[in-house]
């Protein structure tokens, strides 16, 4: 998405209101080699998509949420943006070091925060999911869970009653550790 002011636009004329924004462009460009070997080049790609993209439509249709009765807002982050999962060396994670992605997604995460405390005091939930390694073509679909198995903790968060939590990481299982 480059451009969503014109989104917002059409949006604005067609129904006035934008209920729910599901933030889930995501590349991973890295191919095996190590944290030292990375490209700063190839970090600047991935948080293009992976960060800056999610912020610039955010905030450009951010307005349009606000006329919703009870916006949502949800980043489709990943268990490798867990600083406390990817830390552990003996755990699921300590295999995938993908400096620009795992990075990109814990910096998602903070974003998400941001926004969440931004809009705290309004009826705007903004949380992020862990859709859990599903086979799409970002890992050449080899993850073990469907795309619609992943899609329904997103779904969940984009359907949150009133008295949902905000400024949250969730998988399907659960609260995720930052």
């Amino acid at each position: 998405m480059t451009d969503p002011v014109s989104v917002s636009a059409v949006a604005a004329r067609e129904y006035g209101r934008l209920d729910i924004l599901v933030n889930n462009a995501g590349i991973l460009l890295e191919r095996g080699q190590k944290p030292s070997a990375t490209q700063v080049e190839l970090l600047e790609r991935t948080y293009a998509t992976n960060v800056y993209a999610v912020v610039r439509v955010t905030n450009g249709l951010l307005p349009l949420i606000r006329q919703a009765p009870a916006g949502r807002i949800v980043n489709v982050s990943s268990g490798l943006g867990s600083l406390a999962l990817t830390s552990d060396p003996n755990g699921p994670y300590a295999p995938f070091p993908l400096l620009a992605y795992n990075s990109s997604k814990s910096a998602l995460n903070a974003v998400t925060v941001s926004y969440a405390n931004e809009l705290r005091e309004t009826a705007i939930k903004v949380n992020a999911a862990d859709p859990g390694y599903c086979a799409t073509d970002l890992n050449g679909h080899a993850g073990s869970r469907t795309p619609a198995q992943g899609a329904a903790v997103a779904v969940r968060l984009a359907t949150l009653p009133d008295d949902g939590p905000t400024a949250g990481f969730f998988s399907e299982d659960g609260s995720e550790p930052w």
